[in-house]
């Protein structure tokens, strides 16, 4: 099986994305861009695989050092929408408010994110 890797972001394509998602003014498109980029940015800071953090539609990495898996669903998962991944990515809400209030599904262990957000800070 040939593992097939993700196209990078460049960092301007990611800086514009999201700066139209601050300003309201984003397209699908840009939202996709803005979200994947920030998931990029993730998987550079905290490397590894024992957590998958999914953003559906649009995407999902493996970070976190820690025991890796290989198949079927991985024993740590945290899942959320879009909106609130861009939320907590640029520090416009914490992880962990997010999470008290159900906006933010986690399973298993190292699902806290606090460590390595915000990945983008809003000015």
């Amino acid at each position: 099986m040939w593992a097939v890797a993700a196209r990078k972001i460049s960092s301007d394509d990611g800086d514009a994305a999201l700066r139209a998602w601050n300003s309201s003014s984003a397209s699908e498109s840009e939202v996709a861009t803005a979200v994947r980029y920030c998931l990029q940015l993730l998987r550079q800071d905290a490397p590894g695989a024992s957590v998958e953090v999914r953003v559906p539609p649009y995407g999902a990495a493996q970070v976190i050092p820690g025991p890796a898996h290989t198949r079927g669903t991985p024993p740590a998962v945290i899942e959320m929408s879009p909106e609130m991944w861009l939320t907590i990515a640029t520090g416009a809400d914490t992880y962990l408010d997010a999470l008290s209030r159900g906006d933010i599904s986690a399973s298993g262990q190292r699902t806290d994110l606090t460590a390595w957000l915000p990945i983008w800070p809003l000015p």
